[in-house]
């Protein structure tokens, strides 16, 4: 029970750090909006850098309970948030080429969790 609580707390930071990605979209539609004079694209830009400070503490805290192999090859399920993020928030196509890339992403984490245990 206690892996299942640290795995949760690994992907729950996973999940913190997509919507960094997000704020960023956010930012470089804004500037393209109005350029620097444009307020809202500050506020975005503050959302991406206190959002990657909270992930840059969590993490830490996050990676002293695993492999670091293990750690960074979960973290790369962030792609999979952010393609959903892409289709979901910003009206983004899913391609064939994106379903197969995060395909072989997921596999790939399987992968490095099957050889953990």
């Amino acid at each position: 029970m206690n892996r299942t609580k640290d795995y949760i707390g690994l992907h729950l930071n996973i999940f913190l750090f997509s919507f960094t990605s997000v704020f960023s979209k956010c930012a470089s539609i804004q500037y393209s909006r109005g350029g620097l004079e444009n307020p809202l694209l500050y506020l975005y830009l503050f959302l991406m850098l206190a959002n990657c400070g909270v992930y840059a503490i969590m993490w830490q805290r996050v990676i002293k309970k695993f492999d670091l192999s293990t750690a960074y090859a979960n973290r790369s399920v962030y792609l999979i948030w952010s393609q959903l993020w892409a289709v979901i928030i910003f009206k983004e196509n899913l391609t064939w080429n994106n379903i197969v890339g995060l395909v072989i992403v997921l596999i790939g984490v399987v992968m490095v969790q099957e050889n953990e245990e």
